[in-house]
């Protein structure tokens, strides 16, 4: 039986009116020859991208970071992949379980123009102060992860992941838990930790400063 074509006008008419509560979710699939999984995808896209999800032509490209983002949030338990597809903008859930395929087999992800930016394994071992300053000058330096990651020589999940843990549960939480043999952090080194992540907020904020007065700068020369 050949596959019946439905226009975007369609979907979203059909989207609206359930989320309306006009119709079910079942009404719907059965009226347009299709499964339920598949309008509930019409439905995350829709409350994700808006009308623009039907209306788009051609295939979306996903940059690399935006995967990386998605398949380490949704392994941290951050949200289900419902969820993880609705925050950024994934058309697809087999999109998002292939991509997380790709991390637990240990394989680079690359962004949808094919180039590869970022990597998903290639890391290493780090000490209690690499790690500092590793979200130190990610912090000072407007969290340009990538730039991290080359300068440092560490991968980029485990970038995101230091910087995420940092800002959840403080500089204390940059210490290796893992295993049986326990990372020692000592009084000194957490104080010098709290330090050295103050100066580099300290740094950011700086920056942040200096942009606005020129940014003022410009517009009272304007006037």
């Amino acid at each position: 039986m050949p596959q019946i074509k439905i226009s975007p006008d369609e979907k979203i008419d059909a989207v609206k009116r359930y989320l309306a509560g006009e119709l079910s979710q079942k009404r719907v699939a059965d009226a347009l020859g299709i499964s339920k999984a598949s309008f509930q995808q019409w439905i995350r896209n829709y409350q994700s991208m808006g009308t623009e999800a039907f209306t788009m032509s051609g295939h979306k490209n996903y940059p690399a970071e935006l995967k990386v983002k998605a398949v380490t949030e949704y392994l941290d338990g951050l949200g289900s992949q419902d969820d993880i597809c609705k925050k950024y903008g994934i058309r697809s859930k087999s999109k998002l379980q292939k991509w997380i395929m790709r991390y637990n087999s240990h394989r680079e992800l690359k962004s949808s123009y094919g180039r590869s930016e970022v990597y998903m394994a290639k890391g290493r071992a780090t000490t209690f102060e690499e790690r500092v300053d590793i979200v130190s000058y990610c912090i000072a330096n407007k969290k340009d992860y990538v730039k991290v990651m080359e300068l440092y020589g560490v991968s980029y999940q485990q970038i995101y992941g230091w910087v995420r843990k940092y800002e959840q549960g403080g500089f204390d939480s940059l210490a290796d838990r893992r295993g049986r043999k326990k990372e020692p952090v000592t009084d000194l080194e957490k104080l010098e930790a709290e330090l050295e992540l103050l100066k580099a907020k300290n740094r950011r904020l700086e920056m942040e400063n200096e942009f606005l007065k020129k940014v003022e700068e410009i517009e009272r020369r304007r006037y």
